[in-house]
């Protein structure tokens, strides 16, 4: 182990409570229907992207902030479960992010989020993280917090941390953001969003015209996940495709911040590009063959497990 680093991964993103009911059917405008108990999980795409690397032996920590509420604590205790350092996790400015999530028979689901304090992590939070910053190899962010924060952290890293970006919800990026990704992971509709495709086709059909396309923006890599088609990554060398590993599903919740983990663990252990997306199309596998977000993240071994052979 390096110990140039006190961290494999520093994750700054959100966290959200997790607020799940299943329902026969969604409802029409002004209409009411009964749903199942109400289940509350821990979630946020920062919180599980920490809590997934966490699971694979990654010396991790999330810069975050929630609420002084119960919903903050019970991220708080699952992020501590799961060995991640939080004294980068902020409290108090608003109520922890809340995610309002009804699911139907078939998994299909709608949800609404209500920022709360992801809203409030500030270029000024990232500035008194300077020391956690500068101490990761590996940086990775999503857009569940403001976009100026993230471009702070882009500004505020150490010459030798490497940034990974998962423009999730996507928005179009600034050039500075955009240059220091290395990789830029996104799925098809991210993809299209970022390259500002507005329907035309001007993108192209094929993820290797996307993948052009967004190396031509200024990230060094990119990584582009196809569902069941497994994912592309495409950098200065050339792209590859990279298989989906075959399971039955159960639940594909945090399935894309359980693989974007493994990514950039693997990446900061020194994995090309395409072994690392390999690794994150396993533990992506194990995952979705388990209930939850938070809950279905496999250890290393578990993966190697459940994948070999």
């Amino acid at each position: 182990m390096d110990d140039t680093y006190t961290y494999d991964l520093l994750v700054v993103g959100s966290a959200n409570a997790d607020l799940v009911i299943g329902v026969e059917r969604r409802p029409r405008a002004g209409e009411t229907v009964l749903g199942s108990d109400l289940a509350v999980h821990p979630g946020g795409k920062g919180a599980n992207q920490a809590v997934a690397a966490a699971r694979l032996g990654a010396r991790t920590a999330l810069l975050a902030r929630v609420g002084d509420d119960d919903h903050g604590r019970l991220l708080l205790d699952s992020l501590r479960t799961a060995d991640v350092d939080v004294s980068g996790v902020r409290t108090g400015g608003a109520p922890t992010g809340v995610a309002l999530i009804t699911v139907d028979p078939s998994g299909d689901n709608s949800i609404v989020v209500s920022p709360g304090a992801n809203a409030r992590l500030t270029p000024a939070d990232v500035r008194d993280a300077l020391p956690a910053l500068r101490s990761a190899r590996v940086v990775s962010a999503q857009l569940e917090i403001p976009l100026d924060t993230v471009g702070e952290v882009v500004r505020l890293l150490g010459p030798g941390t490497r940034f990974a970006l998962n423009p999730s919800p996507p928005a179009p990026l600034p050039p500075e953001v955009l240059a220091a990704c290395d990789p830029l992971i996104v799925n098809e509709h991210e993809a299209r969003v970022v390259l500002g495709d507005t329907g035309d086709g001007a993108a192209g059909e094929r993820p290797e015209d996307w993948a052009r396309g967004l190396l031509a923006l200024g990230p060094r890599s990119v990584v582009i996940t196809l569902g069941a088609e497994g994912a592309l990554v495409a950098d200065a060398r050339g792209t590859a495709r990279v298989p989906a590993v075959p399971v039955s599903a159960v639940d594909t919740t945090g399935a894309g911040d359980a693989f974007t983990a493994a990514l950039v663990r693997r990446l900061g252990a020194g994995d090309d590009l395409p072994t690392a997306a390999a690794y994150g199309a396993r533990v992506g596998a194990v995952a979705v063959t388990r209930r939850g977000a938070q809950a279905s993240f496999p250890t290393a071994d578990e993966v190697a497990r459940a994948t070999a052979g």
